[in-house]
């Protein structure tokens, strides 16, 4: 299992040393790193990175845009074409760095491309504009994934590519290969959808390419840790990654503001291996067939098991 976690959580602790953060990453057992780009790495370049990762036992899973300043208003959506088309060089920067850095997905947010008030954007205008974008994008980068984030609010009011069915709407009008989704568990309980839902439609078309473990209680983006808060959603869609083989990081996007990130980090980990025993325990067979009986008893009896 490829687990990975927040480097945001843990830079204050470590007075904001990406490097001695790393290094912590290799004592907790973690295997994978996720780098937001290009906070995380603008003083390290990939060559030097690399060289970090493989002194500390890591592998690169990929890099993550982060959108600031001038893309508060939109990024691949801009009303400003100039902005616009520097959403689309950063994006292909990041493809770069994590091609070079040794990573394998670049997984897109657009937290502003958005919209606040009715009559705000055209609808149809956004929606080629961001489709052209991410076909520039995805054909720049053809050996890497490209991964759509979806979140339905926040900071917008509401998010352009904000629901499963929407960025897999989108990533059917790209038409390319490498373009797929990263399920957030959060994101999805806040859109009141089921995780495992999109990972069971993602996973059997090969085109689950990212997943954010964490939890909360669908008003707000809460990153709790994993399994403290739906814990039978979270079975569930583990069970989902399992049945279609996904084989990238499980990144752990919790939020510890009270906790202490080392300890807090530690408890996922516990808890992602304590419900992969799980389902090992009750056998994937068992559960296939469990669900073939499309029964809520049946159900309540497997949930009793998983307690013994």
């Amino acid at each position: 299992m490829k687990l990975a976690t927040r480097i945001n959580s843990f830079l204050p602790k470590f007075n904001n040393d990406v490097e001695e953060v790393l290094q912590e990453f290799n004592r907790l057992g973690l295997t994978h790193v996720d780098f937001n780009y290009p906070e995380h790495v603008e003083t390290i370049s990939a060559k030097k990175m690399k060289g970090i990762l493989q002194a500390n036992k890591l592998q690169a899973n990929g890099v993550a845009l982060r959108f600031r300043d001038e893309f508060i208003n939109g990024e691949l959506g801009n009303a400003d074409q100039r902005i616009s088309m520097k959403a689309i060089q950063l994006c292909k920067e990041a493809c770069d760095y994590c091609r070079e850095v040794g990573g394998e997905v670049v997984t897109i947010w657009l937290g502003f491309d958005g919209f606040d008030y009715s009559f705000q954007i055209d609808y149809e205008k956004v929606w080629n504009q961001i489709k052209d974008c991410l076909i520039e994008i995805t054909d720049y980068a053809p050996d890497l994934k490209i991964s759509i984030e979806y979140k339905p609010f926040q900071p917008r009011a509401y998010a352009f590519l904000d629901s499963f069915g929407v960025a897999l709407s989108m990533i059917h009008e790209v038409g390319r290969e490498n373009l797929g989704i990263t399920l957030d568990y959060c994101h999805m309980l806040m859109k009141h959808e089921n995780p495992a839902y999109g990972a069971s439609i993602l996973g059997s078309r090969e085109k689950l390419f990212g997943v954010h473990l964490n939890d909360g209680y669908g008003l707000n983006d809460d990153g709790l840790m994993i399994g403290t808060s739906t814990l039978i959603k979270t079975i569930e869609f583990i069970y989902y990654t399992k049945l279609h083989n996904y084989d990238h990081a499980f990144y752990f996007d919790t939020f510890p503001v009270i906790e202490e990130p080392v300890a807090e980090c530690e408890r996922n980990i516990k808890m992602i291996k304590k419900i992969d025993s799980i389902i090992d325990r009750l056998g994937m067979d068992y559960i296939a067939e469990l669900i073939k009986k499309n029964s809520g008893l049946k159900v309540s009896d497997l949930v009793l098991e998983i307690l013994i």
